[in-house]
């Protein structure tokens, strides 16, 4: 007796789910246990790779503690067995622990007279290119610091000229080395215009602005602080000071002779 058409189709059609069960459980026997393992492995790395950064963290955080306990009992004059925990922080893995203890040893050489060896150490930063750039920026500053009265002018503006940028960080220690290597270079008409500008940025520290204002002087540049020039007390300061005058020497011109 001949099958009906649609009884051969739902025949076929078991037949077929039969052959795709029989191919799935063949696969999972062939494969299955090497797709576990690499499951179980993708997961023992993705914990071995978090623990990883939790131990980075623990250290970092650790490392900062005890930066800063060092730089407090520096700043307390307890200096006994500090250069070796400095030494041991410039080895750590973070890289602004490591910048920060390696400045600082330099710092250390520095305040103990040993300019050379100061020198040296922040040379040694300043070339350091796994560093970030600020890093290397004020080891270079103080580098060129210490060794300012042994370089050639010429020199000391090679170095610094990048870092005296009106509105940069470093434009006030910068500048004025720059504008001094300037004077010794013959140069004023480059060196007054630096000064001025140093003077006349209100955000530097005073005693900058204030030694940059008379060099400008010097050099016959107007560089008068503005912040004094606009303060209202001050405009009435001088003009009762101005009264005061004018009636002093119309009095003693007044006077019996």
């Amino acid at each position: 007796m001949a099958i009906a058409p649609q009884n051969n189709e739902a025949f076929l059609r078991e037949v077929d789910e039969e052959l795709r069960r029989d191919q799935l459980a063949g696969f999972w026997t062939r494969y299955g246990r090497w797709l576990l393992v690499g499951v179980l492995a993708g997961l023992v790395a993705l914990a071995g790779w978090l623990y990883w950064q939790h131990r980075q963290a623990e250290q970092a955080d650790a490392s900062g503690e005890e930066l800063s306990l060092a730089l407090r009992e520096l700043g307390e004059g307890k200096t006994e067995g500090l250069k070796a925990r400095i030494d041991a922080l410039a080895k750590s893995s973070n890289e602004g622990i490591r910048a920060s203890a390696l400045l600082t040893s330099a710092g250390m050489l520095a305040e103990a007279k040993d300019l050379k060896g100061a020198a040296a150490a922040y040379k040694k930063v300043a070339d350091d290119t796994t560093l970030a750039q600020p890093y290397r920026d004020i080891a270079l500053l103080r580098q060129t610091a210490i060794e300012f009265d042994t370089l050639k002018p010429a020199e000391v503006v090679a170095r610094l000229k990048p870092l005296a940028v009106d509105g940069g960080p470093w434009f006030g220690s910068a500048g004025e080395m720059v504008a001094i290597s300037y004077m010794r270079m013959a140069k004023p008409d480059l060196a007054a215009p630096l000064f001025a500008k140093i003077a006349e940025n209100e955000k530097l520290p005073e005693t900058i602005r204030s030694r940059a204002r008379q060099m400008a002087g010097v050099l016959g540049v107007d560089a008068v602080d503005q912040t004094n020039a606009s303060d209202p007390a001050n405009a009435v300061d001088e003009s009762n000071a101005d009264g005061q005058s004018n009636a002093t020497g119309q009095t003693n011109e007044s006077a019996p002779k």
